[in-house]
């Protein structure tokens, strides 16, 4: 099944300055990528294969996953790692897990060993040193789940210690405000998937719109029920913000659930390092 809109890749990139960021990591490359949803209908088979050669084509240091592999039944994973394995890095591929990679039985541990297979690092509350000790890549718990227990994991990293946070749900950089994060990488959202140019994601002016709406009179907004379920600061719907002290990305993913896709094209995204001047 192929959605509107949700076969051309879009490459995003940015430039993210970090404060003490080692001098020999600026410069750093690294590409994101989310919410590939294999499971026969969600992503085409030529994105797929789109998505791949780009990223080769971009030869970075690194790459950086941010769950959502699968949909329900775990099985395509063995499929997508088959696919997965012709990615190419320098310093390697990590991930964390999203909703759907925890939620049918088993799930979390036969993507996880799938991964394994092919040399994907799955980090679950775990820290990471692939570029070195000056710059951790942290790999949380899916925020859903019961084991999304983030203190005991940041409380291992010196706090002048700059680091890199994979978290699935944007929503998480709420609470990630009590530890430094100078860079969190997260999906699930799909950028809304429906953008009006100018005015943002659907979702996002569903609850626009129910700032404006006295609460008795919530329900008649069209699927804002839906949108909550999926979460809750929709204003992070898609691309980078500022939360707090920290920084936060969202990637569009590449996956597409129903309608499909409307200026929201699926996503490739490459970040550069750079040193913060004081």
């Amino acid at each position: 099944m192929s959605w509107i809109g949700a076969n051309k890749l879009s490459v995003e990139r940015l430039t993210v300055k970090i404060k003490n960021l080692p001098p020999a990591l600026s410069g750093t490359k690294i590409v994101h990528l989310t919410d590939l949803h294999y499971d026969g209908l969600r992503l085409p088979e030529t994105l797929l294969m789109k998505t791949i050669e780009v990223n080769n084509e971009e030869n970075p240091d690194i790459i950086l996953l941010t769950g959502d592999y699968i949909t329900d039944d775990p099985t395509p994973i063995h499929d997508l790692v088959l696919r997965l394995k012709h990615l190419r890095s320098k310093k390697g591929i990590y991930a964390c897990l999203g909703n759907h990679d925890i939620y049918y039985p088993q799930a979390r541990e036969i993507v996880t060993k799938a991964f394994t297979g092919i040399g994907i690092k799955v980090l679950w509350n775990a820290i990471a040193f692939p570029l070195g000790a000056g710059l951790p890549i942290v790999g949380l718990a899916d925020f859903w789940s019961r084991e999304f227990k983030p203190e005991p994991v940041f409380s291992q990293l010196n706090p002048n210690t700059p680091r890199i946070v994979l978290s699935h749900q944007p929503d998480t950089a709420q609470i990630l405000q009590q530890w430094r994060v100078d860079l969190q990488l997260s999906g699930h959202t799909h950028g809304g998937q429906m953008v009006i140019p100018g005015l943002g994601s659907a979702p996002t002016l569903i609850h626009k719109l129910r700032h404006y709406t006295p609460a008795k009179l919530h329900f008649l907004i069209p699927y804002l029920k839906e949108s909550l379920r999926v979460a809750k600061h929709w204003e992070w719907a898609l691309g980078l913000h500022q939360v707090g002290k920290n920084l936060l990305y969202v990637n569009r993913g590449l996956g597409t659930y129903h309608p499909g896709r409307f200026c929201c094209p699926p996503e490739l995204t490459v970040i550069s390092l750079r040193i913060q001047n004081e």
